[in-house]
Formats: structure tokens, C-alpha cells, sequence
């Protein structure tokens, strides 16, 4: 597995989000700190993730309502002070008015903080959803990092050879660059420009493998990037042509509007 490999699991595993909270025993945090301290990776997720937990927490800093700290003092104002004469009727009126209102407060300070503790509940499961996405995206920008690498790798690979077709006077804007590696079987290629075709008409490449013309596809000017294209064993070149919109399986005329031979291996 390589480090990129075991970045992605580390990344995946729920450890940094467990750290972060504080729920990791010690080999799991000393596991954490050594990616923080290595992988410029790991420490942009972990501040991500900091700050999203901070701004949760100060969003939902919940304080005790106002006006129940004012009815709690307001009831100790008016409740009569009991004195030692006092009826005993008196002074069990006094004690049911008192529960009373404490009760009411009770009720209405349990029902706020119900409210608040569901609202609570739901923007909580709102950044857990984004905790996972932010993890869902780190993965797909790796798989991508990992294929540009892979294809920087096959072009600077000294087994690959590279064909640069250019347009003739039917199609003088025209070129694109082959790559083809005989010995790991792989061929790509990178459309440089494509003169415009009326919207029935499409270029397509094709492979000459003992006079037969083998289609590799259609080249379209919005995929102007590096692409794989069908290997074809023995090849004796490359050519392009243009044909009705949605491709031939036969190329249509004779004349292509640019070609290259090949090298034969050895």
C-alpha cells in the first residue's frame, strides 16, 4: 500500500474525528499525531473539521432564558414572609401558591429546552452529513490526484513513444499527439485543436493494423485532455478522418485528414 493509499484509509477510518473529540485510546492518538505531523493531507481535514466544530458550538451556546430567571426571582419577591404567629392555613396557602409557580416554571423551562435539544439534535446530524461528504470528497480528489500521477508517470516512461498528427490542407488547425507504450500495451491520447465541423460530422481516429482500418473512437473538442484509447497490437500507424455524426465502422474515404506511421518493434 502506498502513502497516498494509506492516507485515504487513515482519512476514512473516523480516527481524526475521533481525536478531535477526544475518544482515542493511546496508540490511536499516537497513530493520529504522526499523520498530523507528516501529511499536509491529514492537517487540512483535522482544521476543517476544528473549525466546523467550533462554529457548531458557538452557534448552539445555549444560555437560561431571561425571563425565566426573572419569574424565578419575581415569585421569591412576592411570596410573604411567614411569621411566627402565622395561621397554619395561611402558611400552607403560601406554600401551594410557591409550588405552584414553581411548577409552571418547571414546565415551561422543560419544554424550551426540549425545543432547543431537538433543534440541536438536527443541526448536529446537519454536519455529521457534511463531516461525510468532506470525507466522500477528500477520496474522489485523491482518485483523481492518483490517476493525473499514474498518466504523468506513463508520459515520462521511456518505453512510450510519442506521435504528433497533424491536419493537412483539409483540416489545417488540426493536432493531436498519440503516446503509446509498446511494452505495457497502453496508448493514450491529447487533442490539441480541432477545427470546427458542420454538427452531422465527427473526427475519428483510426489504427492501421495490416491495411485493415481499426476504429479507436471519436475525438471531440470538449475532451480536450490527456485520454486512454484502445491498444492495438502490431499497428502500423495512425490516421484520422472525418465521418457522419455518431461515427463509421468502415472510415469513408481514402484521403484522411492526418496520419502517421509507426514504429514497428523489434
Amino acid at each position: 500500500m502506498n502513502v497516498n493509499e494509506k492516507i485515504t484509509t487513515f482519512l476514512n477510518s473516523g480516527l481524526l474525528e475521533q481525536y478531535l473529540i477526544g475518544q482515542t485510546n493511546t496508540s490511536q492518538t499516537l497513530e493520529v499525531e504522526h499523520y498530523l505531523k507528516t501529511s499536509p493531507e491529514v492537517n487540512k481535514a483535522y482544521k476543517k473539521l476544528e473549525e466546523q466544530l467550533e462554529f457548531t458550538a458557538q452557534l448552539h451556546a445555549v444560555k437560561a432564558p431571561k425571563n425565566v430567571l426573572d419569574s424565578v426571582l419575581n415569585s421569591i419577591e412576592e411570596t410573604p414572609v411567614v411569621k411566627l404567629n402565622t395561621k397554619p392555613k395561611r402558611k400552607w396557602y403560601s406554600l401551594a401558591i410557591a409550588a405552584s409557580v414553581a411548577a409552571l416554571l418547571f414546565a415551561g423551562s422543560s419544554a424550551y429546552l426540549y425545543m432547543q435539544n431537538n433543534q440541536l439534535s438536527k443541526e448536529n446530524q446537519v454536519i455529521v452529513d457534511e463531516i461525510f461528504d468532506l470525507r466522500g470528497d477528500i477520496t474522489n480528489n485523491n482518485n483523481k490526484l492518483n490517476d493525473i500521477l499514474e498518466q504523468f508517470k506513463q508520459l515520462n516512461n521511456p518505453e512510450t513513444e510519442k506521435y504528433v498528427l497533424e491536419g493537412n490542407r483539409s483540416a489545417k488547425d488540426l493536432k493531436t499527439v498519440a503516446y503509446i507504450n509498446p511494452k505495457e500495451k497502453r496508448s493514450m491520447i491529447d487533442v490539441v485543436s480541432l477545427p470546427q465541423l458542420p454538427d452531422d460530422k465527427v473526427y475519428q481516429i483510426w489504427a492501421d493494423i495490416q491495411g485493415k482500418m481499426v476504429s479507436l473512437g471519436i475525438l471531440n473538442e470538449a475532451d480536450r485532455k490527456l485520454q486512454e484509447i484502445p491498444y492495438t497490437e502490431d499497428a502500423l500507424g495512425l490516421s484520422i478522418s472525418i465521418e457522419p455524426k455518431g461515427g463509421s465502422l468502415q472510415r469513408s474515404n481514402d484521403t484522411p485528414v492526418a496520419e502517421i506511421s509507426l514504429k514497428l518493434n523489434d
